[in-house]
């Protein structure tokens, strides 16, 4: 091919193309940003929020038509798209432009762009003002109540829904504050907090791109006055795990300021919540809630795909599980079998709940699920292997096309995510939002009434975006999502 400055006339082109969808990108920022702020409209494209993002993070969400769509799309659709959104009055939605655009293209009838879009967005126009606000408290700051600090963190600028505004720990010394600002500042698994975080000493609190949280010192919940800190009616999330049942997470309800309270782990004798499965069995009356473990959240949505698809007859859930803070670094005593031994130097089979668990979230399943797991040497994301037993029998491509649609069309789309991905590791789904992610590839189904399917999962952020969409709910705080689909 012709030379001209050492480039092809082709890869001229491939380059020219890269640098036009580049600025368009960086300009679609302050468009997301300003219906952001101004209205709480959130934007995404194909299920991957835009708001807050880079531009290579933007580029990169459109790819996600590649893989689960099969279709391309750029940039140049949904460009235009953010900019009809610009004049119509949205306000506390959230708006998928990569679905729009591909409406657009495939539906449009001979409209135009702003007659379609204005039509696919009607219901979202003036939907509330989104400024009431709900204080949020965070009990305990290990890896979860960390991750929840930076989700919570990140969704300040827009409707302001939901405020972080404490989290309470026990003292561990005098520079007790800034350990805790260099922890959610810096974390070796999930990278650095993209943001600032400065110590405010004389106020006893950490600033976190411009959010004030108290951190307020105690040992027990009930002996904590939140209303002496400006917090009312909170909801306290629970991220230590020491109290289970009732009696115990009622303690929280005792303090002055609490009006719910949130468990991030399994509960015993309460409601154990999966969202995007048993969500609506809360009820506002309730004020002790678990979020369920982060296995169950992986494989619950799943197993109600495929029960209410091909249904269930029975099955064995195994988790390859990341190692826990639960686990010794070396060898020690430790109360339970096996995790005694070294976490970073060994496979330690264990014990695991989440196969009961899931009956708590989907009773159709009681008692046909056996479970177990191996914990490995990881420190983040695990996989679930579900080995079913159907009603129905199903092919490989049948079964996988039905869960590529389940992720991106369907009320779990949160819930569930896909890949083909021939290269893909553990350490590739750090970061996912999912809570569970199907590995494609890996699935086996041989037109017989039994199937395996794998399933990534982010045991720590995306369990916590999960814990964050059930305070969404509880607080009726979620936005409605368009387009509307069939």
């Amino acid at each position: 091919m012709r030379q001209t400055k050492g480039l092809t006339v082709s890869q001229e082109q491939v380059f020219s193309d890269w640098k036009e969808r580049e600025a368009l990108a960086e300009a679609m920022i302050p468009l997301i940003g300003k219906v952001y702020r101004d209205s709480n409209v959130e934007v995404s494209v194909f299920g991957r929020s835009v708001v807050n993002r880079s531009v290579i993070s933007i580029l990169k969400s459109h790819r996600a038509a590649r893989m689960l769509e099969h279709t391309i799309m750029s940039v140049h659709e949904t460009h235009p798209v953010i900019e009809v959104m610009q004049g119509l009055k949205l306000s506390n939605v959230h708006v998928d432009i990569g679905k729009l655009a591909k409406g657009y293209r495939e539906h449009a009838n001979g409209q135009t762009l702003q007659a379609y879009v204005a039509a696919a967005l009607a219901g979202a126009v003036n939907k509330g003002n989104g400024k009431t606000q709900t204080d949020v408290v965070l009990y305990g700051f290990g890896r979860i109540g960390r991750l929840l600090a930076r989700l919570l963190i990140d969704k300040t600028g827009g409707g302001q829904s939901l405020r972080l505004r404490a989290i309470v720990v026990r003292k561990g010394g005098d520079n007790d504050l800034i350990k805790r600002a260099s922890l959610l500042r810096r974390d070796s698994v999930h990278g650095t907090f993209q943001g600032t975080i400065t110590v405010d000493a004389e106020q006893n609190a950490l600033i976190a791109n411009g959010n004030v949280i108290k951190v307020i010192y105690s040992d027990s919940p009930d002996s904590i006055d939140y209303t002496a800190y400006g917090i009312s009616n909170a909801v306290v999330i629970d991220n230590t795990g020491k109290w289970r049942d009732e009696d115990g997470l009622s303690l929280h309800l005792r303090a002055t300021g609490v009006a719910k309270v949130m468990l991030t782990a399994p509960g015993k004798g309460i409601k154990n919540i999966v969202m995007g499965v048993n969500q609506k069995d809360i009820l506002d009356t309730d004020t002790i809630l678990s979020a369920a473990s982060c296995t169950t959240n992986a494989i619950t949505p799943i197993l109600k795909a495929l029960n209410d698809k091909y249904g269930v007859e029975n099955g064995h859930v195994e988790t390859v599980h990341a190692y826990t803070n639960d686990q010794n670094l070396i060898d020690n005593y430790h109360k339970g079998d096996r995790r005694g031994r070294a976490a970073g130097l060994n496979m330690v089979l264990t014990e695991t709940g989440a196969a009961k668990a899931v009956s708590k979230a989907l009773p159709e399943l009681e008692g046909k699920l056996t479970g177990n797991s191996i914990r490995v040497p990881t420190p983040n994301v695990s996989m679930a292997i579900l080995n079913l037993n159907l009603n129905t029998a199903v092919e490989r491509d049948e079964l996988n096309d039905f869960l590529r649609h389940m992720a991106l069309h369907s009320d779990l789309q949160k819930q569930i995510d896909y890949t083909d991905s021939p290269e893909a590791v553990s350490s590739d789904f750090v970061g996912s939002r999912a809570a569970g992610v199907v590995d494609g590839l890996a699935t086996i189904a041989t037109g017989k009434k039994n199937c395996v399917v794998y399933i990534w999962y982010d045991n720590e952020y995306g369990y916590s975006c999960q814990v964050i969409r059930m305070l969404q709910h509880v607080t009726k705080t979620a936005l409605p999502a368009y387009p509307v689909e069939d």
